[in-house]
């Protein structure tokens, strides 16, 4: 079903994608820098699934829609950044987090796997590259392109879950320690509600 040449290639490309610092990367830093090690986790098993819901999407070929609707793009985008700022803002004013009353450890997790998920269904580019990135790996001769693009979507889901639960996981420890201090606790709300502001206003200014 596979060509194992392109399948290859896709495997390379895939790691090299995952390894590269990006948005999901640094939301991922900043939740588990928020709310600890299984917080981060979580974080990037949520974006994972959003990961492979875009998979599943390019298959169907349902993303293909935003090469001939640019105003669902442009809604999905601004939605994308408002989400992301209403995140920011709740960073800045410690809300959801450690420092404060906080919600219990396990809402806490159940929240950043759905803020993970959220974040990166909201992502129109996330969708644009499903379309050119794939279809780049599939060989229509072998037939089966559905299940192709499937076993594609799996694999690069699974890539970017161990990388990013790893880095969710290593910024979430870290944190953990430097929370110790009321101050540097502070701190870490901040840098938080900096990456979540940082996203929306690039998410908000890159045109397609």
């Amino acid at each position: 079903m596979m060509d194992a040449s392109l399948y290859a290639a896709f495997l390379v490309a895939a790691f090299a994608l995952c390894i590269t610092p990006g948005p999901d990367m640094m939301f991922i830093v900043a939740v588990g820098g928020r709310g600890g090690p299984l917080t981060g986790v979580t974080a990037a098993a949520g974006v994972a699934c959003a990961m492979f819901a875009h998979a599943v999407a390019a298959a169907l070929g349902l993303s293909a829609l935003f090469l001939t609707l640019p105003a669902l793009y442009h809604v999905l985008r601004w939605a994308g950044a408002a989400y992301l700022l209403f995140l920011a803002v709740r960073a800045f004013r410690g809300e959801g987090g450690p420092t404060g009353a906080g919600p219990v450890p396990g809402k806490g997790r159940r929240r950043a796997f759905w803020r993970g998920a959220v974040t990166n269904l909201l992502n129109p580019k996330v969708i644009l590259f499903n379309v050119s990135f794939l279809p780049q790996f599939v060989n229509p001769d072998l037939g089966h392109v559905r299940e192709q693009f499937l076993v594609l979507g799996c694999t690069i889901t699974v890539m970017g879950l161990l990388v990013d639960g790893s880095v969710g996981l290593l910024s979430g420890k870290l944190a953990s320690l430097l929370r110790r201090s009321r101050r540097v606790a502070r701190g870490l709300d901040c840098f938080s509600g900096t990456v979540f502001a940082g996203l929306a206003v690039r998410l908000a200014a890159t045109p397609k």
